[in-house]
């Protein structure tokens, strides 16, 4: 489970969240949503241990959230963190020397699945290429949360649905969690069981996806564009 008590965190006296807290259940699908500067990429780097808060707590699995919290978090980082001098096969094997529940044969079936050269190196792939390679690289770990930033980022639209689908295949609900950031908030919906909506550093809401569209009979876009006055 992942809890967040009156979570702060201020950047240079710039508020980036403000007293947060929630309970993020196992097993869900949930996306993180909001406009740009809103805080989202802030919470999930706090989840993931990757920067701590200015006050209030993170705790994953009852652990606070710290670089050591990586043995349970497998994260997705929206800029580029792989050796650009990698090739892709290198860039799994150097995964695996990392991460223990690094599965290699998964690895190799999302590589596949993905339609990436192991042999190419990662300086020389597209944009969209690059974004396959990271997904690749994060679902094949077998870590209990997986959180990714902007994971459709610079992949075509043509390929967006076919990924999106695999990327459910290849996530065990039973014992996994997860937690996405996306702007491409209408072709994700179909796949999360919750959302969190974060607006201006504070939390705006957060709800069952299924509960928004039978009580209110709208759609996550459509909620967005009420309260915030426009979607992303």
């Amino acid at each position: 489970m992942i809890q967040l008590t009156n979570v702060s965190k201020t950047y240079m006296k710039q508020s980036a969240l403000k007293d947060i807290t929630l309970t993020l259940p196992m097993g869900k699908i949930i996306g993180i949503v909001g406009e740009n500067g809103s805080g989202k990429s802030t919470l999930l780097k706090l989840i993931a241990g990757l920067s701590l808060p200015t006050s209030g707590t993170v705790t994953v699995n009852g652990e606070i959230a710290n670089r050591r919290i990586s043995k349970v978090v497998s994260y997705l980082s929206e800029l580029e963190s792989y050796y650009p001098v990698f090739t892709v096969r290198e860039a799994m094997d150097y995964q695996a020397s990392q991460f223990t529940d690094f599965n290699m044969a998964k690895a190799e079936e999302i590589m596949r699945f993905m339609q990436l050269d192991p042999q190419m190196r990662i300086k020389g792939l597209s944009k969209g290429n690059r974004g396959r390679l990271k997904i690749m690289l994060t679902l094949a770990r077998e870590a209990p949360y997986i959180l990714m930033d902007e994971p459709l980022s610079g992949l075509d639209p043509m390929v967006r649905e076919a990924i999106i689908k695999g990327m459910i295949t290849y996530i065990d609900l039973e014992s996994q969690t997860l937690i996405m950031t996306s702007h491409e908030i209408m072709e994700i919906e179909s796949i999360l069981d919750g959302f969190i909506a974060i607006r201006d550093g504070s939390l705006l809401r957060m709800a069952d996806v299924e509960e928004l569209h039978e009580s209110e009979g709208l759609r996550i876009t459509d909620w967005m564009k009420n309260n915030y006055g426009k979607s992303e």
